[in-house]
C-alpha cells in the first residue's frame, strides 16, 4: 500500500526531521543546493504565518536566477500529478518539454507510490519534501539532483499547486545530449515548516490516513544514533530543541 511504500522508506533510508518552528533558515541549511536553499527561504518568507502562499503571490522577478531549475506542478489529487510550468533547464536535461508532462512517469512501483504520498504530505498537511534523486539516461549516465516540493494555495481551491525546483548536483558534459529517461529516488526528507505539521491542529475527519503520525506505538523502529543537534527521538521522529522566537 502507499502508507507501507511511504513508512519503509522513511524509516529505512532517511531521517524525518521535526522542525523547531524558528525562522531562521535552519531548514534551508539542510538542504544541499543553493537553488534549493533560496526557494524554500523565498516561500518560507512568502508565507509568513499561512501553511502555504497563495499561488498569485509568488513573482517571478524575485526568483529570476532560480527559474531555470524551477516548476510548479498542478494536482488533481495525489495520483493525477502534471507539470503546469518547467524551467529551460530542467527542460533541458530531460532533453524536451515538461510542461503538461505526468511528473509521475518514469519511476520505479516503489518510488511512484512515495511520491503520491509526499504529495499527499504537501497538498494536504503542508509539509515540504526535499529529495535525492537520480536521473538515468540511456547510455547508463547517471545525474544526481535535489529536488524541493513546497506546497502553494488557490484561493476557494485549496494546496492544488506544488511550486519545485530540481538541480543537478554537477553539471556533467553530456547533460541536455542524452536525455533522462528514468528517475529513481536516493533520499527523502519532510520539513515542517512550522513547529508541527498542518495535522496536529487539523480536526480528526481532515487527517491524511495515509501519512505515518507522531504515535507511533506498536510499531516496530530502527534506533540509529542521533544526528547532530538531535534531542531525542520520538517513534519515527527525530525531535530539535528550540522553540518559536
Amino acid at each position: 500500500t502507499n502508507r507501507e511504500a511511504f513508512s519503509s522508506r522513511f524509516e529505512t533510508r532517511t531521517v524525518l526531521r521535526r522542525n523547531t518552528g524558528r525562522k531562521n533558515g535552519k531548514e534551508a541549511n539542510q538542504m544541499k543546493h543553493g537553488v534549493t536553499q533560496t526557494l524554500y527561504n523565498y516561500w518560507d518568507n512568502l508565507r509568513g504565518a499561512r501553511p502555504a502562499p497563495n499561488r498569485s503571490e509568488v513573482d517571478p522577478g524575485e526568483i529570476r536566477g532560480l527559474l531555470g531549475d524551477t516548476f510548479i506542478l498542478e494536482t488533481n489529487g495525489s495520483r493525477d500529478v502534471r507539470y503546469r510550468l518547467a524551467g529551460t533547464r530542467l527542460c533541458s536535461a530531460h532533453c524536451r518539454e515538461l510542461k503538461g508532462r505526468n511528473f509521475l512517469r518514469g519511476w520505479s512501483v516503489k518510488d511512484r507510490e512515495a511520491l503520491e504520498s509526499l504529495i499527499a504530505a504537501i497538498t494536504e498537511d503542508a509539509a515540504a519534501a526535499v529529495i535525492g534523486i537520480n536521473g538515468h539516461t540511456e547510455r547508463g549516465q547517471i545525474l544526481q539532483m535535489e529536488m524541493l516540493l513546497v506546497p502553494l494555495n488557490v484561493p476557494g481551491e485549496g494546496r492544488i499547486r506544488v511550486l519545485g525546483s530540481c538541480t543537478p548536483m554537477e553539471k556533467p558534459y553530456w547533460i541536455g545530449l542524452h536525455p533522462i529517461l528514468s528517475q529513481s529516488i536516493s533520499s527523502l526528507r519532510l520539513v515542517w515548516p512550522d513547529e508541527r505539521p498542518y495535522f496536529v491542529d487539523a480536526p480528526a475527519s481532515t487527517l491524511n490516513p495515509i501519512l505515518p503520525r507522531f504515535t507511533a506505538e506498536g510499531i516496530a523502529m530502527p534506533t540509529p544514533p542521533l544526528p547532530s543537534g538531535a534531542e531525542r527521538k520520538v517513534g519515527h521522529l527525530t525531535v530539535y530543541s528550540g522553540g518559536k522566537t
